[in-house]
């Protein structure tokens, strides 16, 4: 009972807290085989399986805290597909810049890009245009029902847009310390925590111009790590990519204000 107590008046961080255990529970072992520290025949591909921990945390504690309506309002914002149709292209721009990039590529180059890279994920076989659907349903149901569909909602109650942005920011990234013993190189810290401040930036917008569809946000992300964490990705499209993200984001905060972040002048907020 007073556990139940504490988490209802604490939702946010019963939510971060769980969300830490459960991915955590999956990296933490795999940072520690990398580092030589254990050895366990532990297959890297468990690092995916700590994509769901974000997904998990929402679901427990929004059913421990608000009952069987508030997992069914979390999964009818997973299931909002019926926006403008703008949305649907922003949601798979990454592809469409991709394809943009490989045209320019024939004419510079003689060649275009090799669609096939874009299957090929570490730790796990080729998925060949399947890999779409990996990440979508993987880092980016995983991650975003989480971080947006979960957390930024109830912290846009008592912020502005871009406060509780940069409060979620700091939690998602930090979230992902572990990574960076087994999957990361410590050189890119930088530009990670660059690039995942502007893409909370454009998730948040994206978020809010729909009126709270999580399945936007959660299809952009896998969007885009369909093209930049595949082979096909490396190099000249990740920068491009990840320079427009940037971009993009910069011209939210100017265009949008931090008040909302979104041309709808309103923020989506915890029921």
């Amino acid at each position: 009972m007073t556990k139940d107590i504490w988490l209802k008046k604490h939702p946010l961080a019963a939510y971060f807290l769980l969300a830490y255990a459960v991915s955590w529970f999956f990296m933490i072992p795999l940072a520690l085989t990398k580092q030589g520290l254990i050895d366990w025949p532990l297959p890297f591909s468990t690092h995916y399986l700590a994509a769901y921990g974000p997904f998990i945390a929402a679901f427990l504690v929004t059913f421990i805290t608000s009952g069987k309506s508030g997992v069914k309002n979390l999964f009818k914002s997973i299931a909002k597909w019926n926006v403008k149709p703008v949305w649907w292209i922003v949601v798979i721009s990454p592809i469409l810049i991709y394809a943009i990039l490989s045209v320019l590529n024939y004419f510079l180059e003689g060649s275009f890009y090799n669609q096939n890279l874009l299957g090929e994920i570490k730790y796990v076989p080729n998925w060949g245009i399947g890999a779409v659907l990996f990440w979508i349903l993987t880092y980016g149901l995983g991650e975003e029902v989480g971080w947006r569909g979960f957390a930024l909602p109830r912290l846009q109650t008592s912020r502005n847009a871009l406060s509780a942005t940069v409060f979620l920011w700091i939690f998602w990234s930090t979230w992902h310390l572990p990574a960076f013993f087994y999957l990361y190189d410590t050189s890119i810290l930088i530009p990670f925590l660059i690039g995942q401040f502007s893409g909370a930036i454009l998730f948040t917008w994206l978020f809010n111009s729909t009126s709270g569809s999580t399945l936007m946000v959660i299809i952009f992300h896998g969007t885009f790590n369909f093209i930049t964490a595949s082979k096909g990705g490396e190099g000249l499209v990740a920068a491009v990519l990840s320079t427009l993200v940037i971009i993009w984001a910069v011209l939210l905060i100017i265009l949008y204000k931090p008040a909302s972040l979104s041309h709808l002048e309103h923020r989506v907020t915890a029921e």
